[in-house]
């Protein structure tokens, strides 16, 4: 079990590993809240990141849910773990339109010594929601960065 504070420690962690993300930066992605198990990620959708019928394309939406999910995962692992995603699906449900701010609310639902499993909503301005996510995880011991 992780204390309190170790807990705080490990969001500390994953926070400033965000900060430090180039992709997460490119992407637009901004990190809203975060505690052990959950998160929450937003985006201001851009005139890049639109499909061919001018809506957010799906793999802006499945970036910021796999994002959603991992760092959730993430914050609720013990240091000296890591995770790595093995399977992302998702469902569309309703398009957004450049200048809308989307969410990711990521949950985690189980955070194994080996394996974990994580949701995540990804909503409109109005609350509407775009799509739902689920993501397994094989979790493992943390390797040094390369």
């Amino acid at each position: 079990m992780t204390a309190v504070g170790d807990a705080d420690d490990r969001v500390r962690e994953v926070r400033e590993r965000l900060a430090r993300s180039r992709f997460h930066t490119r992407m637009g992605i901004r990190l809203d809240a975060l505690e052990p198990g959950a998160s929450e990620l937003s985006l201001e959708v851009g005139k890049d990141d639109v499909n061919l019928m001018g809506t957010l394309h799906g793999g802006v939406i499945a970036s910021l849910a796999d994002a959603a999910t991992g760092i959730a995962m993430l914050s609720a692992l013990e240091e000296g773990r890591s995770h790595l995603t093995t399977s992302l699906q998702l469902t569309y449900l309703a398009p957004a339109r450049v200048g809308d701010t989307v969410t990711a609310s990521g949950r985690v639902l189980k955070a194994g010594s080996r394996f974990g499993y994580a949701e995540a909503d990804v909503r409109g301005p109005d609350g509407t929601l775009l799509a739902r996510a689920s993501a397994s995880f094989t979790i493992l011991p943390e390797r040094a960065a390369q």
